[in-house]
């Protein structure tokens, strides 16, 4: 009697176990495996030809080299204003970081179309800073600066979210301690504090770049899609399926970012893992 109580628990674990993998199967092969390769299956439908005649079309491949110019730029400058934002928040102890915390959070709550409203409205030809920006021969707006700035808006807190942690929680006693041997600021920050962070920083700068290069509703408002200007690959993607109404070469675009999505995720993974292993 003693042993059938025993094993009952067990068994009834394990048989939640495999309902809850079952159902975690079923979630992600419903939402993105099914997704993912009927997009493999009609990227190649029509032929192999078809799909690099489609790739290689002079506008679309024009869209992948703006995309990788915005790309590039804004995680640049994310990296940078990112990594400061984070050590702001975890270690100034300023009034308002916990403002500044809250404001980072902004693109996960907000439609990426009202911050391309938003950017119009200060930097457009009417709005705030427009007119001045022209007169000194600056276009913001229906230009790459704008492009780079809306993306730098969805994919900043990628890399502050992942540094935050861990400046948390490796706190500051090593920088202390240099500090009192000596050591100035910029040494600190290259030979103690940066080693520390630097799986969280990398892991934080692919994301946001992934983010980035799928990037849709806040630059379609600020570039205006100007074929061969200012469309960038997810853009090529919309005039293809619905303007030019050719699904065939949009399915062939949509396959190349969804390639260099599923080779970020790889490539992130495999540092985590690499990192974790040498720890």
């Amino acid at each position: 009697m003693s042993e059938t109580t025993a094993t009952r628990p067990a068994g009834e674990r394990r048989t939640g176990r495999h309902v809850v993998r079952a159902l975690v199967v079923t979630y992600v092969t419903v939402l993105v495996v099914l997704p993912v390769g009927v997009l493999v299956w009609r990227a190649f439908a029509p032929g192999l030809g078809a799909f690099v005649d489609a790739v290689a079309d002079p506008l679309s491949v024009h869209a992948f080299q703006m995309t990788a110019e915005v790309a590039l730029i804004a995680v640049a400058l994310t990296t940078v204003f990112g990594t400061i934002a984070a050590f702001l928040i975890a270690r100034s102890g300023l009034p308002g970081m916990r403002v500044l915390d809250a404001l980072l959070g902004l693109p996960v709550s907000v439609s990426p179309i009202v911050v391309g409203l938003a950017l119009i409205l200060v930097y457009g030809s009417t709005g705030w800073f427009g007119g001045a920006l022209a007169s000194a021969g600056i276009q913001v707006i229906l230009s790459v600066p704008g492009m780079v700035l809306a993306t730098m808006f969805v994919s900043m807190p990628l890399v502050t979210r992942a540094i935050v942690p861990v400046l948390v929680a490796r706190g500051t006693d090593q920088e202390q301690a240099a500090e009192s041997l000596g050591a100035s600021a910029p040494v600190r920050f290259w030979r103690i504090t940066l080693p520390g962070i630097r799986t969280a920083l990398v892991t934080g700068v692919v994301l946001a770049l992934a983010r980035s290069i799928g990037e849709y509703g806040a630059v379609l408002v600020v570039s205006g899609n100007i074929q061969g200007q200012t469309e960038t690959a997810t853009l090529r993607v919309d005039t293809l399926y619905q303007t030019l109404l050719q699904p065939d070469a949009a399915y062939a675009v949509t396959f190349v970012l969804v390639a260099v999505a599923i080779l970020t995720i790889v490539a992130t993974s495999l540092l985590r893992r690499s990192q974790g292993g040498t720890r």
